[in-house]
């Protein structure tokens, strides 16, 4: 007889219960399941047993929890956010997009749960792992890369400046839009104008500065400015050219505490068992190959 096949979606729709209850029910060996890729599925003979064992007596839900995530503004950490709040997981999460350095240090004082962030450490070309290290001696830190992500300078559609790389930042006819100091665009740009060996003083528009990828590039769409550095997304997003430069490493970071640990391991079965890695394919510019890998872990 054929035994059909089941994803953790839609075995909560026909049981009634929320996502949240099915991964806990997997987490726990109360429900058997099995992998194809990333993905869980379960076969109908385990969900008929659910349904006449397990399922007599209702699974407590957990309490509802409010988790704070603080550093780079980013399309996939928006994508995160939007689809926690939709899983019914009795988690949400609160975001703050105030940069990758001003992010890691709310981690570091424990005013947020998570970081996400992308610094480059300009002496080892490393990303992220550098900054964790001096900041994170003691604390219980979980690194998950999310994405590798494609940055360059963003033109007008046409690229009618005919802007081709850095170097044309120092010209005289051009007007630029920067990102804001601690946030990892920042300092990924800033290293490059070294290497380069070119004097930010002397790129039009260097001191203005603007807090997320799309507001930088909207003075591109708008025609107030003709270059900013950002990623592929923004540019993609608003119909603008994209002139590639570098690619980086996205991670989120993970500070574990007795009060949190629970709700960040539901963040972290939702990345890894759902079919959150599809929103990274959907977005220009990210690279998920290296999805869910744990770079660094001090529990």
């Amino acid at each position: 007889m054929h035994n059909k096949i089941y994803t953790p979606d839609e075995v909560a729709a026909l049981l009634k219960i929320s996502k949240h209850t099915v991964y806990e029910l997997i987490k726990r060996g109360e429900l058997a399941s099995f992998k194809v890729g990333k993905k869980m599925r379960i076969e109908e003979r385990e969900l008929n047993r659910l349904k006449t064992g397990t399922m007599s007596a209702p699974v407590k839900q957990s309490q509802s929890i409010q988790l704070r995530l603080a550093g780079s503004h980013d399309f996939l950490v928006e994508s995160l956010v939007q689809y926690v709040s939709k899983e019914d997981l009795d988690i949400s999460i609160q975001p703050s997009y105030i940069g990758s350095l001003e992010g890691l240090m709310e981690l570091y004082k424990g005013r947020c749960d998570i970081a996400a962030v992308h610094l480059l450490d300009p002496v080892s070309k490393m990303y992220n792992l550098p900054f964790i290290h001096q900041l994170f001696v003691h604390e219980k830190i979980t690194v998950m890369r999310l994405a590798a992500r494609e940055q360059g300078l963003i033109a007008a559609a046409g690229n009618p400046q005919n802007i081709e790389g850095i170097k044309d930042l120092e010209r005289n006819d051009l007007i630029f839009v920067n990102r804001q100091k601690g946030s990892g665009t920042r300092f990924l740009f800033d290293t490059i104008l070294s290497e380069k060996k070119i004097n930010p003083l002397v790129i039009n528009g260097y001191e203005h500065e603007e807090w997320t990828h799309l507001s930088a590039a909207s003075h591109i769409s708008s025609g107030n400015a003709d270059a900013t550095f950002g990623i592929k997304t923004a540019a993609s997003r608003l119909t603008l050219d994209f002139i590639p430069v570098a690619v980086e490493q996205f991670d989120l970071v993970f500070k574990w505490t007795q009060k949190n640990e629970n709700a960040l391991q539901h963040i972290m079965d939702v990345l890894e068992l759902t079919s959150f890695r599809e929103h990274i394919d959907a977005l220009a510019g990210y690279d998920g190959s290296q999805f869910g890998r744990i770079t660094y872990d001090s529990r």
